[in-house]
Formats: C-alpha cells, sequence, structure tokens
C-alpha cells in the first residue's frame, strides 16, 4: 500500500534510480515509434485488492490500483521533489505552521461532478474520525484545524513546527459527494471507486482481474494506453510463463528469472529489464504479545542465529543489501555505524542459556519448563524468496535448537484472519518506504490497535519520544540525530529481525514506449506511456 507517506507490505512501482539492464550491462531501450492512443498493459499481481477506497487499504495491491484512480494535493516528481497534483500552488508561512492550497479549476470527478475544497475538507474529516477504521488518521491529527474561505482554497493551521506536513497532502482525496453524510465502511465505491485519476474503473472480477479505462477528462490530459489490467496471479513461476506467453506485459521477476531465465536475446528483444535498490526491505517480526518473545536476549539470540550475507547470497544471487533497521541504506536518515547482532551461533546459544533455555532431554531442541522451543512464522503465498528466507531461516534456527515451523497463506485471509487479528507468532513479510523517514505509523506504541500497523505490539518510551521528535522540528540535521538513536534502540530491542534490502527488478514489454527511468523510478510519467499504433497488440 502506499497512500501519502504510508508504509506497505509489498512494493511494486515505487523506484530509486534505475536503469534497463541485462547480465553484462546496459541494454538500450527499445526507441521510435509515434505516440498513440490505444493498447492495454497487463500487469502481474500476487495478491488482490481488499478495498479501491484507499483509507481503509493496507495492502498493496489495492492501492496500487487506487493509485491509477485517485490523486493528492501534491505528489512527487521524477527527481522526488514535491509538486502540485490537485492542488496548483500553495504558500506556507514563515515559521512553517499554516499551508495555503491553491486548487486546481475545472477538475472533475468520474461522474462529471466537480472537484472543490468540499472533497478536501470531508476527506480530512473522515480520516480522523476515530470511526473510521483506517492506518493513517496520526498525521492528521496533527492539525490544528482545516478552512475552506472557497471552493478552490483550502488552509491548514498546525500547532507546532510538523516535518511531514506538506508531504502528507499527497494522501488520495475522496468524493465528498457520494460518500459525506455515509458509512464510508459500507460504501459501493470499496468495489466501484469513482475517482479524479488517468483511469477509472470498468470491472473487478473476483479472483481474476480488475480493469480500468483511461480517463478522457483527466486534467492532466487522457493517458495514452486506453486500458490498465491488473491480473491476480498468486504464484509468481506462473506469472513469468503468462510474461512469456504474452498473458502479461508487466511484473517484478525473482532473482532467478532476472539473472539465469530472462538473459537470452529473444527475450531482451520483447522485454526491458530494470534493476535499482528497492526502498523496501524483508523482516521477521515476532509478535511481542507473546511470552515467547518477551525477553530481549531471545529475540537477540534468533537474529545472532540468522546469515543474512547467507539470505543474500543464497535467495538474491547477490542483489541486495543486508538490512539493520526501518531505513535504506545511503539515504540521510540511515545510521551507518549500526551495531546489529551479526551472525554468531555460539552468541545465540548462550543468550539462549541464559534466558533459561536449554536441551534437557536430549533431542537437539530447546526446552524450558517442559515446553519446546517451538513457533510458526507465516508469509505470504506467490512470494519465492520469502519461502526460501524462511527456509534458510528454519534451518539456521535449527542448528542452535529452535523449531520453526513454516505457514504459507494467501494474501487477503493473511490480513484479515491473521495481521489484523494480531492472530500469529511471528512473520516475514516487508516494508515499503516512503520519501519521509517519519516512522509514527509503524513503531509508535500508540499505532498498535486494531487495522494498524504496529501490529507486532512494540514499545519502548525512548523510541516513542524520539519519533514524536522526529516529527516535530524542520531542522533536518536534529531529525537524522533521532532516528539515529531510533536505529540505535531498535538493534537493541530486536522487535524484528531486519533481513535484507532486495534490489527490484521489474519488467516490462518492450512494445511499451515513453519510459524515462528517473530517481523517482519508472511509473511517475505512466500517463506518457504510450505503444505505437503499429505495435499495439489490444484493440478493445
Amino acid at each position: 500500500m502506499t497512500l501519502g507517506r504510508a508504509f506497505s507490505l509489498f512494493l511494486l512501482l515505487s523506484l530509486a534510480g534505475c536503469g534497463a539492464v541485462d547480465e553484462t550491462g546496459t541494454v538500450p531501450l527499445r526507441k521510435g515509434g509515434v505516440p498513440a492512443s490505444g493498447d492495454t498493459l497487463v500487469t502481474g499481481s500476487i495478491g488482490e485488492a481488499s478495498t479501491l477506497i484507499p483509507l481503509l487499504a493496507s495492502d498493496a495491491a489495492s492501492h496500487t490500483i487506487a493509485g491509477y484512480i485517485y490523486n493528492g494535493l501534491v505528489k512527487y516528481d521524477k527527481e522526488l521533489n514535491l509538486v502540485g497534483d490537485l492542488a496548483e500552488k500553495w504558500e506556507v508561512s514563515p515559521d512553517g505552521l499554516v499551508i495555503t492550497f491553491h486548487l486546481r479549476k475545472g477538475v472533475k470527478w468520474q461522474d462529471g461532478h466537480d472537484f472543490t475544497s468540499r472533497d478536501v475538507l470531508y476527506t480530512y474529516r473522515v480520516t480522523i474520525d476515530p470511526k473510521t477504521p483506517t492506518a493513517y488518521a496520526e498525521d492528521f491529527k496533527q492539525v490544528k484545524k482545516v478552512e475552506a474561505p472557497d471552493l478552490f482554497t483550502v488552509r491548514v493551521t498546525y500547532d507546532h513546527p510538523f516535518a511531514p506536513a506538506l508531504a502528507s497532502w499527497g494522501s488520495n482525496v475522496l468524493p465528498a459527494h457520494l460518500l459525506e453524510g455515509k458509512e464510508i465502511t459500507t460504501s459501493p465505491l470499496a468495489r466501484r471507486p469513482v475517482g479524479t485519476g488517468p483511469y477509472r474503473f470498468k470491472e473487478w472480477v473476483g479472483g481474476q482481474k480488475v480493469t480500468l479505462e483511461a480517463y478522457d477528462g483527466y486534467f492532466e490530459g487522457k493517458p495514452y494506453l486506453a486500458r490498465v489490467v491488473d491480473r491476480l496471479i498468486p504464484d509468481s513461476a506462473t506469472m513469468y510463463l503468462e510474461l512469456k506467453a504474452g498473458g502479461i506485459d508487466m511484473m517484478t521477476l525473482t532473482p532467478v528469472q532476472y539473472q539465469r531465465q530472462t538473459t537470452g536475446k529473444k527475450f531482451l528483444s520483447q522485454f526491458n529489464k530494470y534493476r535499482y535498490p528497492a526502498s523496501s526491505y524483508v523482516y521477521m517480526g515476532y509478535n511481542l504479545r507473546n511470552p515467547l518473545f518477551g525477553d530481549v536476549r531471545v529475540r537477540q539470540a534468533l537474529t545472532h542465529a540468522i546469515n543474512k550475507e547467507e539470505l543474500i547470497q543464497g535467495v538474491l544471487l547477490g542483489m541486495g543489501q543486508v538490512a539493520k533497521g526501518p531505513y535504506k541504506p545511503g539515504s540521510w536518515a540511515w545510521n551507518p555505524s549500526i551495531s546489529d547482532p551479526a551472525y554468531d551461533p555460539a552468541a545465540a546459544r548462550r543468550l539462549l542459556a541464559e534466558a533459561g533455555w536449554r536441551d534437557t532431554d536430549g533431542d537437539g531442541l530447546l526446552d524450558k519448563g517442559g515446553k519446546p522451543f517451538s513457533f510458526t512464522v507465516l508469509t505470504n503465498q506467490g512470494n519465492a524468496e520469502r519461502l526460501k528466507t524462511a527456509q534458510i531461516i528454519q534451518q539456521r534456527l535449527r542448528d542452535v535448537g529452535i523449531d520453526m515451523k513454516i505457514r504459507v497463506i494467501e494474501w487477503a485471509s493473511f490480513i484479515t484472519h491473521f495481521i489484523d487479528t494480531r492472530n500469529f507468532e511471528a512473520v516475514l513479510l516487508g516494508w515499503s518506504l516512503g520519501q519521509d523517514p517519519d516512522i509514527f505509523d509503524v513503531w509508535h506504541s500508540s499505532k498498535s490497535g486494531k487495522k494498524e500497523l504496529n501490529f507486532i505490539g512494540y514499545k519502548n518510551e525512548e523510541v516513542d519520544r524520539l519519533i514524536v521528535a522526529g516529527r516535530g522540528t524542520f531542522d533536518q540535521k536534529e531529525r537524522q540525530r533521532c532516528y539515529w538513536r531510533i536505529q540505535e534502540l531498535l538493534a537493541k530491542d530486536q522487535p524484528y529481525t531486519f533481513l535484507y534490502v532486495p534490489d527490484a527488478l521489474p519488467v516490462v514489454s518492450a512494445r511499451i514506449r515513453g519510459i524515462a527511468p528517473a530517481p523517482a523510478g519508472i511509473g511517475y510519467n505512466f500517463i506518457q506511456w504510450y505503444v505505437p499504433r503499429g505495435e499495439q497488440k489490444y484493440t478493445q
């Protein structure tokens, strides 16, 4: 999911510095051809959307589709600068406490109604409404008041400095005329959304696909590609076969697919591959409500028992970096001197013994109070890297006397029946990272309620204080000091074992032109992607 600055359980098109490459170096993108309207981009997704009201969604599948349909007031351009979206321009007061947005005039909702300040006011109010089950209210709770002097002006006032203030208004704006005065959780917009974005909803065939059509009235101009179809294919190997067979045009490759199955001249003549450090990380998180993980020595031991470099080589084939905290290596908030528990099985055994875990019956497994050290890690269906990661970790934990079982669950069920209900012992998942380093929604102790993102139940008073301090100043050096200290505390507490930052490996059919990799990735100019008339594949 990506809603404004929100984090996501998966990553699709959030790119950061990329190019088309093969195993020997750069492969030129197919160029030429006159831009033409028409054709369809068919994408593959391993998870099905849960709702197309982005305020209520906590999964990437939902937010990926919603991203075609909705707009925020601001967005990031190709150089990762904030620019206007539904807001044409804005002014920020000298003290940073007041933002005045001037909205675009003439913008139409996809049902023909005018977009106005009423929609912004409604979206703000429903977001902070305690009855709305959303994980994204916190940024807007920092607002003192929101006023609309007229139909195309919105003035936002804060009580105190809030560093992510402007970026937070990139959250999707919802249609007041369809939702105001109604119960948002039962709205038909969950299955038939209406937005202001470049694509409008056409069809959702449950368990199969979602189809979107180019919106003629889009304020930035109608996109060239006439349709986007998101196909649900829960298995990456099956998805790759569909790609080769022409059933889809775009997917994320696995490392094996990237390095070993897509290097031939024929494939590279038909597809463009991209590789870049993803703005995401993969982790194993522990349910801290479970007494098994209540002792910090146990969590530290678990991390000591895991060889992260082995995961990068064995799972990612070298295409990734070790993760030691919740920030991307090289970003300004990342602490390069973090001392994360290194791979050290002897240290793991020693810490476990200190915590009272010993093999008293000689079966090779640690036990305490007559119970073996055994737990189940959950991960999502369709992600081969995460399953292989779990299998390697399983063996390393077995080496120190811990029995870890693996359970793979279909994505929608994972979220609804396990994450939302906190019905898990450990999970192996990933978060994508926004441009601002504020991590309130995932790590602050107040965000551990139902539908919220601190689902492991982590609580550290100093971390809470530093998170609030980091978002409460405009001084980047002071913010950096806060985030560096947070990483030191997380490295000590080990509520997650931070595993790795993978390289992202998307592939797109070479008939799709107009893709221009930039620091913001490839998706920022999607409405300019096109297929020359003579190469178009789908006519309707």
